[in-house]
Order: C-alpha cells, then sequence, then structure tokens
C-alpha cells in the first residue's frame, strides 16, 4: 500500500467517476463496496434485484452509489444514464449470467448478454467523458473441447448453449467496438475483456448454483440436487475477479493500447476442483444436507480450466486465497448471516478489509 493507505491499482481509480451496469447484482454490490471504500465516485445502472434475499439491499449498497434503475436491452435509457452522470470509467458487469436459465429464456439472454453490451460500448463511445470499459464475460466464451489444457485468450470462441453463446457473441461485439473505435482520433476508447470462472461468496442468492443451493438446503432442512457431481469447474472468491476488474480500470487509465484486449482471470490453483470436492469442503464446515442426483440434466460443459499467464506477468494479478480457503470463508460468510451474528454490509467489509491485508502483504497461494 502507497502512503495514502491505497494499493497502487486503487490510487489510480481515487476520486474517478465509475459506472458499474449491474450494480444490484451479487458481484455488483461488492464492486460498489470495494469502489466506495477506495473513494472513488459510483453510479450504477441495473433492473431491481431479483433474488430475494439479495445483497444489494442486505448490505446497505444503496448508500454507496447514485442508482438508476433501467435495462440494458433498452438503449436509449442506457445513453441517458451515461448522458446524466459522465463517467470516466466504466464497469460493464449487467448480464443474464445463468447456463440453466439461458435455456428457458434464450431470447432474453442473447437481448441482454450480446445487445446489451453493445448499447453499453455504444453509449461509452458517445460520451465525451467516457475513456474506459471493462466488460465482464465469461470462461464459457471458448469453444469447449473437454479436454484437460487451459483455455488461453486466442483460442477460438464457441458456445453450446445459449449463455455460453450469447457471451462469445459479446466478444465479437467487444473485438468489433474496440478495433472500430479504439483509436478513434476525435474520442479512443480503451475496451479490456474479463473471462473468469465461477464466482462464488457470501451474499449470492441466485438459482442454480452450488453454493447458494447449498445454503437453502442446509437452511431449509431440503435436499440439494446435483447434476454433476465429477465436473470441474475454476471457482473464485468474487474478491479476486473484483480486484482483477479494477486493476484492468487502473491499467486502462495508464496504457489504453497495452491493456486494451481479453485477460483471463482464472484460478491460481495448481489444480481444479470438481464440485463434489466443494461439497466436501462445506459439509465438513457446515454440515451435510441430503443430496438428490439429477437425471438426464442439461447439457453443460464437464470441464473449464483457465490460462491466467498473462494477468500474472502484465496485469500483476495475484489473489490471496487458494480454492479451499474461499470456500471455507465462503461457508463462514454465510453461517454468520444466517445466525443472526453479524450484519451483510459487516460481513463483506470484514472479508475485504482481510482481502486487501493479506494481498499488500503479499499472501498469495
Amino acid at each position: 500500500m502507497n502512503e495514502t493507505g491505497k494499493l497502487d491499482f486503487e490510487a489510480a481509480l481515487a476520486g474517478k467517476r465509475i459506472l458499474v451496469t449491474g450494480h444490484t447484482g451479487f458481484t455488483g454490490s461488492w464492486a460498489c463496496m470495494w469502489l466506495k471504500m477506495l473513494g472513488a465516485e459510483v453510479a450504477g445502472f441495473s433492473l431491481p434485484p431479483d433474488t430475494s434475499p439479495s445483497l444489494y439491499i442486505e448490505a446497505g449498497v444503496s448508500g454507496d452509489v447514485a442508482g438508476t434503475t433501467g435495462d440494458i436491452c433498452d438503449l436509449n435509457a442506457v445513453q441517458e444514464c451515461f448522458e446524466s452522470f459522465q463517467p470516466e470509467l466504466v464497469l460493464h458487469l449487467a448480464a443474464q449470467p445463468l447456463v440453466r436459465r439461458s435455456y428457458r429464456e434464450p431470447v432474453w439472454t442473447f437481448a441482454a448478454n450480446t445487445i446489451g453490451t453493445a448499447h453499453v460500448l455504444e453509449a461509452a463511445r458517445s460520451t465525451s467523458s467516457c475513456r474506459s470499459v471493462v466488460c465482464v464475460t465469461t470462461d464459457k466464451v471458448y469453444k469447449n473441447n473437454e479436454w484437460a489444457w487451459p483455455y488461453r485468450e486466442n483460442d477460438p470462441m464457441g458456445g453450446k448453449d445459449p449463455y455460453s453463446a450469447s457471451k462469445a457473441a459479446a466478444e465479437m461485439v467487444i473485438d468489433s467496438y474496440r478495433y472500430s473505435f479504439g483509436s478513434d482520433p476525435v474520442h479512443p476508447i480503451g475496451i479490456a475483456t474479463a473471462r473468469g470462472g465461477n464466482i462464488i461468496g457470501g451474499g449470492d442468492w441466485s438459482e442454480d448454483r452450488l453454493i447458494p443451493d447449498f445454503v437453502r438446503a442446509v437452511n431449509g432442512g431440503g435436499s440439494l440436487t446435483l447434476r454433476y457431481p465429477d465436473a470441474t469447474r475454476p471457482w473464485q472468491h468474487v474478491l479476486a475477479l473484483v480486484q482483477g476488474y479494477l486493476m484492468l480500470l487502473a491499467g486502462l487509465e495508464r496504457d489504453r493500447a497495452t491493456f486494451s484486449r481479453a485477460w483471463n482471470l482464472g484460478p491460481q490453483d495448481a489444480r481444479q476442483f470438481s464440485v463434489r470436492e466443494v461439497l466436501e469442503i462445506l459439509a465438513n464446515d457446515w454440515q451435510r444436507p441430503v443430496l438428490d442426483y439429477q437425471q438426464n440434466p442439461l447439457p453443460e460443459a464437464v470441464a473449464l480450466a483457465l490460462d491466467s499467464t498473462i494477468a500474472r506477468n502484465i496485469l500483476g494479478w495475484r489473489t490471496p486465497w487458494d480454492t479451499e480457503r474461499v470456500v471455507r470463508e465462503t461457508a463462514a460468510w454465510y453461517r454468520a448471516f444466517h445466525n443472526g451474528d453479524v450484519s451483510a454490509r459487516e460481513l463483506c467489509l470484514a472479508q475485504l478489509r482481510t482481502w486487501r491485508k493479506e494481498l499488500h502483504e503479499g499472501a498469495h497461494p
């Protein structure tokens, strides 16, 4: 940390006007709390929270941001928000983020994830104050060959399910805007893409996700339905990815040409953890719910891994917690929240302070 008590990338963002799309969501809420802590001026554009409970409400995030309710599928609404706030930097998180929901609502998934991204980038290039955008996609943008090797940023895009395909299509939209308008002589704009893995952490109550489903089963006394227990996933704490997003925003401020590209932000563990292994850590740290196994589940990738060498070497992205600790810290967050011991906001801020302290001390796995 520097003399201001901030990490270098935090100091670069202090005082900046930053717009967060999807600020009412799980990741958006954590991002807004971190940005508020480092002294940024934050505004949000998003639909209302779509889960109950919601981290945005439970942690009082509305007090951290000047929030605008709106849909990224509505170009006029997006442009009005940009015009009103005049952001310098944009963190684009708004999306339909669930694979299984994309099977039920494929058209909306494509509209939100692909066309919505185009709307955000169009508003950004049309707003003179805006210098850079970080667009968050997913590890699932890659054409999945179900092999053991991690995917690199230059591997082919693909996607068999609507969610993955919509995010791969969004990457094509982003590339088009980057190459068409990134070096505009009048208003150049930096555009980075962040491809992360399976985000976990306290305050996620989404449907059809392992950790929230586990929490609901433990607290409600029901069963936990598993679809692919032996599937491996790049499990990551939400703070690992938010840290990467903020480092990219700071990098774009420093050197637009170098940082306007795609970045993998995957776990730094030497091996991937299966659904079954994560469940065992949760069960050992909390309690074991009754397990059911879904028959004929919808198709999903079995193996996913990311090569994050570029982010480590160029961005300097390191995270202090390994996968096992990430799962245990997540279990501790939910256990304390549901026991009524500590508020959601206090839990988030305590973990954020610990994360920043260990990041400063170089406590990397």
